[in-house]
Protein backbone atom coordinates (compact mmCIF):
# COMPACT_ATOMS: atom_id res chain seq x y z
CA UNK A 1 0.00 0.00 0.00
CA UNK A 2 1.36 3.57 -1.09
CA UNK A 3 1.37 6.59 1.22
CA UNK A 4 0.24 9.72 -0.48
CA UNK A 5 2.54 12.15 1.20
CA UNK A 6 0.33 14.79 1.18
CA UNK A 7 -1.69 12.77 3.44
CA UNK A 8 0.88 12.80 6.15
CA UNK A 9 0.84 16.34 6.08
CA UNK A 10 -2.70 16.91 6.62
CA UNK A 11 -2.75 14.22 8.96
CA UNK A 12 -0.05 16.60 10.91
CA UNK A 13 -2.44 20.04 11.63
CA UNK A 14 -5.61 17.23 11.94
CA UNK A 15 -5.38 15.98 15.49
CA UNK A 16 -4.21 19.65 16.67
CA UNK A 17 -7.05 20.68 19.28
CA UNK A 18 -6.99 24.14 21.74
CA UNK A 19 -4.38 26.80 21.75
CA UNK A 20 -1.90 24.89 19.05
CA UNK A 21 -4.90 24.08 16.95
CA UNK A 22 -6.02 28.29 17.62
CA UNK A 23 -2.63 29.49 16.86
CA UNK A 24 -1.96 27.49 14.03
CA UNK A 25 -5.36 29.25 12.37
CA UNK A 26 -4.11 32.63 13.44
CA UNK A 27 -1.07 32.15 11.23
CA UNK A 28 -2.83 30.37 8.80
CA UNK A 29 -4.96 33.37 8.38
CA UNK A 30 -1.96 35.72 8.62
CA UNK A 31 -0.26 34.14 5.81
CA UNK A 32 -3.59 34.59 3.60
CA UNK A 33 -4.13 37.89 4.15
CA UNK A 34 -0.44 38.51 3.37
CA UNK A 35 -0.53 36.43 0.08
CA UNK A 36 -3.88 38.27 -0.49
CA UNK A 37 -1.89 42.12 0.05
CA UNK A 38 1.50 40.30 -1.99
CA UNK A 39 -0.31 39.12 -5.19
CA UNK A 40 -3.72 40.68 -5.22
CA UNK A 41 -3.98 44.14 -6.90
CA UNK A 42 -7.76 44.28 -6.51
CA UNK A 43 -7.25 43.41 -2.40
CA UNK A 44 -5.08 46.21 -2.16
CA UNK A 45 -7.10 48.53 -3.63
CA UNK A 46 -10.21 47.25 -1.44
CA UNK A 47 -8.01 47.58 1.83
CA UNK A 48 -6.97 51.43 0.82
CA UNK A 49 -10.91 51.58 0.19
CA UNK A 50 -11.57 50.08 3.23
CA UNK A 51 -8.77 52.26 5.62
CA UNK A 52 -10.73 55.32 4.09
CA UNK A 53 -14.45 53.81 4.41
CA UNK A 54 -14.43 52.55 7.79
CA UNK A 55 -13.17 55.74 9.72
CA UNK A 56 -15.81 57.54 7.36
CA UNK A 57 -18.81 54.79 8.72
CA UNK A 58 -17.26 55.54 12.35
CA UNK A 59 -17.95 59.42 12.00
CA UNK A 60 -20.97 58.97 10.07
CA UNK A 61 -22.86 56.60 11.50
CA UNK A 62 -25.68 57.82 13.77
CA UNK A 63 -26.59 54.42 15.76
CA UNK A 64 -24.12 50.72 16.64
CA UNK A 65 -26.46 49.09 13.83
CA UNK A 66 -25.79 51.86 11.39
CA UNK A 67 -22.01 51.35 12.26
CA UNK A 68 -22.17 47.62 11.64
CA UNK A 69 -24.00 47.61 8.55
CA UNK A 70 -21.63 50.20 7.10
CA UNK A 71 -18.40 48.79 8.28
CA UNK A 72 -19.59 45.01 7.77
CA UNK A 73 -20.25 45.73 4.29
CA UNK A 74 -16.76 46.64 3.35
CA UNK A 75 -15.28 43.74 5.23
CA UNK A 76 -17.87 41.68 3.29
CA UNK A 77 -15.96 42.58 0.04
CA UNK A 78 -12.77 42.53 1.35
CA UNK A 79 -13.29 38.71 2.07
CA UNK A 80 -15.57 38.01 -0.80
CA UNK A 81 -12.51 39.49 -3.15
CA UNK A 82 -10.19 36.80 -0.87
CA UNK A 83 -12.31 34.18 -1.87
CA UNK A 84 -12.60 34.68 -6.08
CA UNK A 85 -8.70 35.30 -5.75
CA UNK A 86 -8.53 31.88 -4.07
CA UNK A 87 -11.00 29.87 -6.56
CA UNK A 88 -8.79 31.75 -9.06
CA UNK A 89 -5.15 29.91 -7.94
CA UNK A 90 -6.85 27.09 -7.55
CA UNK A 91 -8.15 26.89 -11.43
CA UNK A 92 -4.66 27.96 -12.44
CA UNK A 93 -2.86 25.02 -10.24
CA UNK A 94 -5.47 22.98 -11.66
CA UNK A 95 -5.35 23.76 -15.45
CA UNK A 96 -3.28 26.22 -16.72
CA UNK A 97 -4.54 26.25 -20.01
CA UNK A 98 -8.28 27.98 -21.63
CA UNK A 99 -11.01 25.62 -20.42
CA UNK A 100 -14.41 26.63 -19.94
CA UNK A 101 -15.15 25.35 -16.56
CA UNK A 102 -12.07 27.28 -15.83
CA UNK A 103 -13.35 30.73 -17.19
CA UNK A 104 -16.78 30.01 -15.56
CA UNK A 105 -15.35 29.53 -12.26
CA UNK A 106 -13.32 32.98 -12.56
CA UNK A 107 -15.93 34.42 -14.13
CA UNK A 108 -18.46 33.60 -11.09
CA UNK A 109 -15.84 34.55 -8.99
CA UNK A 110 -15.59 38.23 -10.22
CA UNK A 111 -19.30 38.41 -10.47
CA UNK A 112 -19.45 37.93 -6.47
CA UNK A 113 -17.05 40.36 -6.11
CA UNK A 114 -19.31 42.68 -8.31
CA UNK A 115 -21.88 41.74 -5.96
CA UNK A 116 -19.90 42.90 -2.93
CA UNK A 117 -19.65 46.05 -4.20
CA UNK A 118 -22.86 46.97 -5.22
CA UNK A 119 -23.96 45.33 -1.79
CA UNK A 120 -22.18 47.81 0.08
CA UNK A 121 -23.14 50.80 -2.40
CA UNK A 122 -26.73 49.79 -1.26
CA UNK A 123 -26.50 49.64 2.46
CA UNK A 124 -24.17 52.68 2.73
CA UNK A 125 -26.77 54.62 0.56
CA UNK A 126 -29.52 53.16 2.30
CA UNK A 127 -27.77 54.27 5.70
CA UNK A 128 -26.53 57.78 4.79
CA UNK A 129 -29.34 59.20 2.47
CA UNK A 130 -32.79 58.89 4.69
Amino acid sequence: MSHDPDTSVIDQYKGKQGLTRLLNALGYSRDGLAAAWKNEAAFREEVLLAAVAIPLALFLAQTGVDRALLIGSILFVLIVEILNSAVEAVVDKASPEHHELAKRAKDMGSAAVLLSLLNATVIWACVLWP
